[in-house]
């Protein structure tokens, strides 16, 4: 194979995962609390024989923008939304502890308290169930109270307390069920300077137009690279019917 068709082959290869990347970004533009993911392409150089002249361009993942997304007010009361830094907890499907800022809360039909992917939320010895109420009310530190059914309005009664962390955004990284998991595997402690809003959501915080300004750069990359295909083949078919002409 001709070394130039190989690095045009490996760049197309390399593009299309980056495209991967944006798309997900794209599809999650609306997406409660959704972190944009961050890529970029690394220059390493071709290994063999010869002098080591041609670099491949290779996409790697530089991990995600953990800037707020715009609040908007709902006026829903479990609907909340992180004022700032910080991390909601849940229990993973898998029975870990994990974190996600998308705050469009929701009961299940048992009292349990879940995300909108319906992960148990966590609050103080575990996972939160609040029993059946007329009016439930999130305080800004996670604080969860309830009036039971059958009470006065005024009767109202701490449930439990969402716990709200806030690690370094280093010790975070997402896992295959979207949430972000500790990368020892531990649990991350509590933070009680982390506040929420409640009657709030946070959207997404992807930028819908550079990402599309991005797909449309890669594209273009991409024409660029299967050009070099065709070319490295007209010039290899060109030095054939050279060689029967003669």
């Amino acid at each position: 194979m001709d070394r130039s068709v190989y690095i045009a082959m490996t760049g197309a290869t390399q593009i299309m995962q980056a495209q991967d990347v944006v798309s997900h970004n794209l599809a999650n533009a609306s997406t409660t609390g959704f972190k944009s993911e961050l890529d970029a392409f690394r220059s390493l150089p071709v290994l063999g024989p010869g002098s080591p002249t041609r670099i491949n361009a290779v996409a790697q993942s530089i991990g995600r923008n953990d800037g707020q997304g715009t609040l908007q007010q709902t006026g829903r009361p479990l609907d909340v939304a992180m004022r700032g830094s910080g991390w909601i907890a849940v229990q993973a499907p898998d029975g870990s502890e994990a974190y996600t800022r998308a705050g469009s809360l929701q009961l299940a039909a048992d009292g349990t308290l879940t995300d909108a992917a319906g992960n148990p939320v966590i609050g103080s010895g575990g996972p939160i169930t609040v029993p059946a109420s007329t009016q439930i009310v999130i305080g800004g530190d996670g604080t969860i109270s309830s009036v039971p059914l059958g009470q006065a309005a005024s009767s109202l009664n701490q449930v439990d307390q969402i716990k709200l962390v806030n690690p370094d955004p280093s010790q975070l990284s997402k896992g295959a069920d979207g949430l972000l998991h500790m990368n020892d595997g531990s649990s991350a402690d509590a933070d009680p300077s982390v506040q929420l809003v409640s009657g709030t959501l946070e959207g997404s915080n992807v930028n819908p137009s550079e990402e599309l300004v991005r797909m449309i750069s890669l594209s273009r990359q991409y024409d660029m690279q299967v050009r070099s295909i065709k070319t490295a083949e007209d010039d290899a078919d060109d030095s054939i019917k050279l060689l029967q002409s003669n």
